[in-house]
Order: structure tokens, then C-alpha cells, then sequence
């Protein structure tokens, strides 16, 4: 059953219908939102998910687009244990050329094993986020390494920029592989521990990547700081050039997992916090305003706290991917479920609340970990993995990675 409420409440209305979306018990053209923004119709579907297994939940899952005249959809996930939440172990990967209708079994990749080191401890690639790289072609992972001492005792002072790259031509993946950081940042505290996980970059027309990257200044007190990275990648390294405004907040584990997009020729910044989430924007991808909450365009609190955010531009429309508090949602952890997804006033960095809808309702799952792949200016889609089915009513069933489509008008 399809369900909606008043405006002020919860929004379940994941459809459109004729290019008109249905929100909130009100009929939207696209031009009945208040101020210069004109709400953009999107269309949902959703496509085969890939099923995890008994022993082992996938997450982490993200995909990217490979064009061609049989485009090729590349998903990797992290196989992970079904207790505990950084339980991560090798990559697998499962391939896709008919959009999402079929997936292949997943399979592990070689050359991103969790492996054993001579210090003793096993190093485990995580969080990646594959991108197609256009100027390479190249499927490029971004993302950070799990360091587990013996075996089991997680050390995240070791954590490091980790990248991996494949092949299309070929289905092959090279080794992981570092970026080598400054010792220092611009205030001259030392970048420790400084990773991508889970990281939405953008890549430039001319090949550079800017890709966000957080890291700790003090050894001894687990406060981030965001920075986004401008990167060369020749095919096979990925080189720092310089970075630019460094951002991060004194309360708990300051500003982390920040994703970015680019929209109308200005860059927009969304970071995680262990109490909100915040949202900046700057011109050249690497200078940002100071950050703010993020909030609805009437001014009340998102809702978002402890876990990530990613953006969606489809449709000449910038969009949020987003997980909040007050959706009935009390019983799941940090109330990562529903996905929700809004439409974002560039100029106000608010989420538009008459826009909002579920892009993938809550099943007794978290789904705070999800990714993005844009797969031309009116399509994008949405990858999300199931988390902790262990703590809740469906602790018996294997999880899902989940795939929407999200479609817009044609630009």
C-alpha cells in the first residue's frame, strides 16, 4: 500500500506520474515551489538486487558506469561479517550489462584481499567508491584501509587514501595503492590517519580529481578534518596537488565522510557530524564558506546525524541523499532508514520539504551507506547494501544490496 500524509508529516510518495509528482497529498508541477527553484519530476524504479549470503552480509556497495554501446555497470562490496559494524574482510565485485536487469555472482577481487602484513596486522581495503574515469578509461576506487592488529583489534591511526583501478578492456584490477599526503596541513597541525572512505569526488573535464579526504590533526583525540584534494591520475597514480580550505567543528568526532558535486558551475559540500550534518559551497572545489546545519527551507533541523549524505544532479535539479530522525524510524539504529532523497535550493543550502520523498523504505535494515553513480545528466542511480540485519526482526535473513534508478528530464 502507497501511503501519504499532510505536508508537515511523513512523506511516502516514491512515484511519479505523467512527468507530475505526487508529494504530500498535493499534485506538483514543476513549477510550484516557492522562489527562483522549480521542482524537477523524477521517476523511480527499482532494479534487481544483488543477495548477500548466510555467512557473509555485502557492504559498502557502490557502482560505476562504464559507457559504450553495451554500457557496463560495476558494483563492488565489502564482505562483511554478520556482527559488529567494521567486521570487513576482502572486495568482491559483480558486473551488470543490461542496466540492472541481471547481476553476475559476485566474485572476489585478488587484488584488494584483506591480507596479512610481517608487522601482524591484516589491512583490509573498505569504503571504496568506484568511479568511471573518463580520461583513463578506468574504473577508479577511492577510499581507505581497515587495520585490524592480530587480527581483531582495529587501529585507525594506520589508516591511509587508498585507490585501486580496473580495466575494462580487460576486467582486470590492479593493486591497492596510497596517496602520498603532506605531513602538514595549512595550520601546521600534522594529517594523521587521513583516508576517502566513503567519499563522493568529482571528477574535472581535464582528468584532475577533486576528492574529499578527512584526517585526524592530533593523534591522540579523534576530531577530523575535511579538506577536498586536487589529484592528477595518469592510469596508474594518483598524485596530491594541493588542497584548500580545511574544515572541522570542536564537538565529537568533527566533520567527516564529505561528499561533493558540482551544479551550475558552483561546488556544494556535505559532511557528516556525530550530532547533525553540515553543507558548504565554494567556487573552484577546493575553497569553501564557512559551514552551516543543514536544514529545511522553513528553517527546522534536517534530522541527519552520524552518518552520511551524497548528492544527486539529474534532471537540471540538485538533489540530497539523506537518512533523519522523526520518521518512525526510532527503532533503527541512529535512525539510518528510510533513504530519503530532497530537492536542495543551491542558493540557501535547505532542503526543500515539499520535495522530499522515500527513495527506499525502512525494512528493519539501516540503509545510512549508500552511493551514487551518475550515469548521464537525466539518470543517476542509487546503490545501497542492507546493514545490521543482526539487531533487529529480520536477524535470520541474508541482506540485500538494493539499486533505484532515478530519472529525470532530459537536458
Amino acid at each position: 500500500m502507497i501511503e501519504y500524509r499532510l505536508r508537515s508529516q511523513l512523506h511516502v510518495c516514491p512515484w511519479s506520474i505523467c512527468g507530475l509528482v505526487l508529494l504530500s497529498g498535493v499534485l506538483l508541477t514543476p513549477a510550484t515551489l516557492h522562489g527562483a527553484e522549480r521542482a524537477v519530476a523524477l521517476q523511480f524504479e527499482n532494479l534487481t538486487p544483488i543477495n548477500g549470503t548466510e555467512q557473509w552480509d555485502w557492504w559498502q556497495a557502490r557502482t560505476a558506469s562504464v559507457p559504450g554501446p553495451q554500457p557496463l555497470w560495476v558494483t563492488t562490496m565489502s564482505e562483511t561479517g554478520k556482527t559488529g559494524s567494521h567486521n570487513f574482510h576482502d572486495i568482491y565485485q559483480s558486473l551488470s550489462r543490461d542496466a540492472g536487469r541481471t547481476w553476475s555472482h559476485p566474485v572476489i577481487i585478488p587484488a584488494l584481499k584483506r591480507t596479512l602484513q610481517p608487522d601482524n596486522y591484516e589491512v583490509a581495503p573498505g569504503d571504496l567508491w568506484p568511479v568511471w574515469h573518463a580520461k583513463s578509461g578506468h574504473v577508479l576506487a577511492t577510499g581507505k584501509t581497515f587495520n585490524f592488529e592480530d587480527g581483531e583489534r582495529e587501529n585507525r591511526l594506520r589508516e591511509r587514501v587508498s585507490y585501486a583501478s580496473m580495466n575494462p578492456a580487460t576486467g582486470e584490477w590492479g593493486a591497492l595503492k596510497f596517496v602520498t599526503m603532506p605531513e602538514k596541513d595549512h595550520s601546521g597541525h600534522t594529517i594523521t590517519a587521513a583516508n576517502a572512505g566513503c567519499n563522493q569526488r568529482f571528477d574535472l573535464e581535464n582528468g584532475e580529481i577533486l576528492l574529499p579526504v578527512r584526517y585526524w590533526r592530533d593523534p591522540k583525540k579523534h576530531n577530523y578534518t575535511t579538506i577536498v584534494v586536487r589529484c592528477s591520475y595518469d592510469g596508474e597514480t594518483l598524485s596530491y596537488i594541493e588542497h584548500g580550505s580545511e574544515l572541522t567543528i570542536p564537538k565529537g568526532r568533527g566533520l567527516y565522510e564529505p561528499s561533493l558535486t558540482r551544479f551550475r558551475g558552483r561546488y556544494f559540500l556535505t559532511l557528516r557530524a556525530d550530532h547533525s550534518a553540515f553543507v558548504t559551497s565554494g567556487t573552484d572545489g577546493i575553497h569553501f564558506d564557512p559551514v552551516e546545519e543543514w536544514k529545511f527551507d522553513a528553517g527546522q533541523p534536517l534530522g541527519s546525524y552520524n552518518t552520511q549524505q551524497h548528492w544527486v544532479t539529474v534532471g537540471g535539479g540538485l538533489f540530497l541523499i539523506y537518512t533523519r530522525k522523526g520518521a518512525d524510524n526510532d527503532h533503527i539504529m541512529r535512525h539510518r532508514a528510510p533513504l530519503f532523497i530532497g530537492q536542495v535550493d543551491p542558493d540557501t543550502l535547505r532542503v526543500i520539504r515539499s520535495t522530499e520523498r522515500i527513495l527506499i523504505p525502512e525494512n528493519h535494515a539501516t540503509l545510512g551507506n549508500s552511493g551514487i553513480c551518475r550515469i548521464s545528466d537525466s539518470e543517476t542511480l542509487v546503490t545501497c547494501g542492507e546493514g545490521l540485519l543482526g539487531l533487529g526482526k529480520r536477524k535470520d535473513e541474508n541482506n540485500k544490496v538494493l539499486f533505484v534508478k532515478i530519472s529525470g528530464p532530459p537536458q
